[in-house]
């Protein structure tokens, strides 16, 4: 039974993918890989990194809808950087991005390097037409101010040395 999970977890690893709550991470090593996010979802990329290949890896969107349109919105993390001509420089930050539907995203392979990204699909929940009206609230007057007393004025004594 151990042998038959462990055979499993191989096999998916040896695709190029893993899923983990809903992410699927994909390595890319020869060929691109096209993700086609639809209208109603937005894509969620949290990771993307890169081990070796001169050239830097990035994702590339185009936008199907109305807009149109297309750019690279993210370049790959270097993750190979403690070693060789690079040993100097400081670790990279790695960047997340959102990408709403309707696009087609593409990342093409780097020669000489391995490409990593994870990423979900989830339900666009922000965008759209469709919005839901905020209430305004504002006081009603309840009646009207009478007034109680009339202030008069006290004379203040001075003092003549």
């Amino acid at each position: 039974m151990h042998l038959s999970r462990s055979f499993i977890v191989f096999l998916l690893l040896n695709a190029g993918f893993v899923f983990a709550g809903g992410f699927k991470s994909k390595v890319i090593t020869t060929s691109p890989l096209t993700i086609t996010v639809p209208d109603d979802r937005v894509l969620k990329i949290t990771n993307f990194t890169q081990e070796g290949g001169t050239e830097r890896g990035v994702v590339h969107v185009t936008l199907s809808g109305d807009d149109g349109g297309s750019a690279d919105v993210l370049a790959a993390t270097r993750v190979d950087l403690s070693t060789g001509a690079n040993s100097e420089n400081l670790p990279e930050i790695n960047n997340r991005v959102n990408i709403a539907g309707p696009a087609q995203v593409r990342i093409a392979p780097v020669t000489g390097a391995t490409l990593v990204i994870t990423y979900k699909k989830e339900p666009n929940e922000g965008g759209g037409e469709e919005t839901t009206p905020i209430p305004i609230v504002s006081p009603s007057p309840v009646g009207t101010a009478t007034p109680s007393a009339t202030p008069s004025a006290t004379p203040i004594p001075t003092i003549v040395p």
